[in-house]
């Protein structure tokens, strides 16, 4: 059988999980000064390799902001490692727990230990940041790691490779690089966890394949997340503050606003202080190395279909180009308002993952939290109100994964905020402690004493515990 067959790869993957897990049968509960090691020394390399990790992302995308890649995926990532430097040792710590009273005396606590072995599969568009973070968690929690990297950003994936190669030997922490048919049977592993981020779609197709091993998962997986503005919240700052969000790595963002609910009577105000607040960000942007190109043609050309399917259902397109520029064969697109769309359009229908911004009008406030209730609970929420009686109104009607008010993105990089979705958007959290309880076994211990008070509940049963069981039960 020729060696890079599907079988054979998922022959080698075996093998490699095997012998994570039989090192980690050896040294199963790490102590907290070796995890702080692991992750200061991964945050060493990590501003070591800066560079070449934003030369790799810059060839992958065809032209990715250098300076957005220092602050999406290489200052969250040593912030989020810090993080856990800081406070490993205290999340490692047994919880103590009550004992009732009818069972004294006795001891009672949680013990946090490593599930074994992690699978983290990885997205493109934040290639760094969406490995690093989940391999934070996972080390804190003392675990070993296998990681599968996106197939779209080969240089990355070798940049990343190399960079934990040096730090950590094959069976504590591995990168695999391969296609979609690799990423499959990477799934089907038995891992003692499994951390996907992607699309919904595919997350299904993961958690199919990790349930016929019943492994846990974690699902990151983005879905429609919409930003309301309150009826009388200045649109001016609202305006700059959803422009940058849905502009920033050209709308390749999990949690970039995918629409906009605006006060019917403010639309027109909207879009120019749109247009003024992208302008101002970006006054050039075919030749403009501070604005990211799309991935690739595929997503080019999936983004070019809403545009054209918009158009062709009546939608009212908005083209913002501040400097009326040619962008062909930039692998770049100006950015979009699709204004009043209808839900018949793939737009409203379908995660945009790029520049691309529909904008509904709504006339009471409830009616646009019915808007947002009526679809698919998303993974992020934006809401811009300085009335904070109403802002608790929205958030108690409402669902998403996270919630960010009066602001876009910022909330994702609170490393002490659990960040995971809820529903189509996914399942679990990580960050901070949240990704450490979410690699960690939360193990309860119940601990007798030399007296043992339960031998009253022994059989033979008389007249004592039917008094106890009476009074226990109507008291």
């Amino acid at each position: 059988m020729p060696p890079d067959t599907p079988d054979k790869r998922f022959l080698a993957m075996q093998q490699l999980l095997n012998r994570q897990q039989t090192a980690f049968q050896m040294d199963p509960m790490p102590s907290a000064g070796r995890r702080k090691g692991h992750l200061t020394r991964l945050a060493s390399a990590l501003k070591a390799a800066r560079h070449r990790l934003a030369e790799a992302i810059d060839m992958d995308f065809n032209g990715r902001s250098r300076d957005e890649t220092l602050m999406a995926e290489i200052f969250p990532s040593l912030a989020g490692i810090r993080y856990a430097v800081d406070h490993a040792s205290r999340w490692m710590r047994p919880d103590r727990r009550r004992v009732g009273l009818i069972f004294q005396p006795a001891r009672a606590r949680v013990l946090y230990q490593p599930l074994g072995v992690v699978g983290i599969i990885s997205p493109w568009n934040y290639p760094v940041y969406l490995t690093i973070g989940p391999l934070t968690g996972a080390l804190a929690a003392g675990n070993r790691v296998m990681i599968k990297a996106s197939e779209f950003t080969p240089n990355t994936t070798e940049a990343l490779r190399e960079m934990l190669a040096g730090l950590f030997a094959d069976d504590h922490v591995a990168v695999i690089s391969g296609e979609a048919d690799v990423a499959a049977a990477f799934s089907r592993l038995d891992f003692d966890h499994l951390l996907f981020t992607g699309s919904t779609a595919v997350g299904r197709r993961v958690m199919h394949a990790a349930a016929e091993n019943l492994t846990p998962v974690t699902l990151e997986l983005g879905g429609k997340s919409p930003a309301l503005v309150a009826p009388d919240y200045p649109i001016d700052s609202a305006a700059g503050r959803i422009a940058f969000g849905k502009c920033f790595n050209a709308g390749q963002t999990c949690i970039a606003p995918d629409y906009l609910l605006c006060p019917q009577d403010r639309l027109d105000a909207f879009v120019k202080a749109f247009s003024t607040a992208v302008a101002r960000i970006y006054p050039t942007m075919a030749a403009n190395s501070d604005y990211t190109a799309i991935l690739n043609q595929r997503q080019f050309n999936r983004l070019s279909d809403y545009l054209t399917d918009a158009r062709e259902k009546g939608g009212r397109l908005v083209e913002i180009n501040p400097s009326a520029e040619a962008f062909s064969g930039t692998g770049k697109m100006p950015v979009w308002l699709v204004l009043e769309p209808t839900r018949a359009m793939t737009v409203m229908q379908e995660e945009i993952f790029g520049p691309i911004l529909p904008v509904v009008t709504y006339r009471q406030l409830s009616e646009a939290v019915d808007y947002i209730n009526g679809r698919s609970r998303p993974l992020a929420l934006y809401y811009f109100d300085e009335n904070s009686q109403r802002t608790q109104t929205v958030l108690n009607q409402t669902r998403s994964g996270g919630v960010c008010i009066n602001d876009t993105l910022a909330h994702v990089a609170q490393d002490d905020l659990p960040f995971g979705g809820v529903g189509q958007s996914g399942m679990g959290a990580y960050h901070g402690r949240a990704g450490f309880l979410t690699f960690s076994k939360a193990r309860p211990v119940f601990e007798r004493g030399r007296f043992n008070s339960t031998r009253l509940a022994w059989p033979p049963y008389g007249r004592r515990i039917h008094r106890w069981l009476y009074r226990f039960l109507f008291r």
